[in-house]
């Protein structure tokens, strides 16, 4: 897997007096991501921690383009096969302040997600170029700690693991859905002409699910 990535992170936590935040982060989030995200610090009086908002941007593999093709167009095996795939999530967290591992100034981070996935698939000299989409909700679960550098600056350290929830996937004019309700399924020239389901897909598709992610950055405090 790629190597760590620094990440840049401006928000507002409890040790200081700030009230609001505007957050930037890269990291690893089962690929390269980019996340910005908005902060509410000491949401009520006499409930602890942080609101934050976030919009993030991930780069990841779209899964295997040979399977694509044939459970999504044909059985056609000719070009060569280019592919990518990519992600924007919608977060919400609420990030609860506790110690871990005698540190201060550390959260765990909880909260609702929301994906839209798309995964390209160019098939060069082959005349094909499709994408495939899903759309899911998630949940996440993370632990973040912060480091003074300056009234306004601390250094972070962020992991984390985002769970997404199988969801339609579309391309070109076929759907598996969970429940196999399909539309357009392909056949299977491999298996006796047996249609495709939503597993085939979903596996050869590699929409988020398991989605772990590590982060280092800076908080800017407003």
């Amino acid at each position: 897997m790629s190597s760590l990535l620094l990440t840049l992170t401006y928000s507002s936590y409890a040790q200081t007096s700030s009230k609001s935040s505007v957050e930037i982060q890269s990291g690893y989030n089962r690929g390269f991501g980019v996340i910005g995200s908005f902060t509410i610090h000491n949401i009520a009086e006499g409930l602890p921690g942080n609101i934050r908002f976030g919009i993030g941007y991930n780069r990841l593999s779209p899964g295997n383009a040979p399977d694509a093709r044939r459970i999504f167009i044909n059985n056609a095996t000719n070009g060569v096969p280019e592919k990518k795939g990519k992600s924007f999530d919608y977060r919400i967290d609420y990030m609860k302040p506790y110690t871990l591992f005698d540190l201060k100034n550390s959260y765990l981070v909880f909260g609702p997600r929301y994906s839209s996935f798309t995964a390209n698939f160019n098939y060069v000299g082959g005349n094909e170029n499709f994408d495939v989409t899903s759309k899911q909700w998630g949940i996440g679960l993370g632990a973040e700690n912060y480091f003074k550098m300056s009234t306004k600056l601390d250094l972070v350290f962020a992991v984390g693991l985002d769970y997404f929830f199988n969801s339609s996937l579309k391309g070109h004019d076929t759907v598996y859905s969970p429940n196999d309700d399909n539309i357009n399924a392909r056949d299977d020239n491999q298996n006796n002409d047996v249609e495709f389901t939503y597993k085939d897909a979903n596996k050869a598709i590699k929409q988020p699910q398991l989605m772990p992610r590590i982060l280092i950055g800076v908080s800017y405090h407003l």
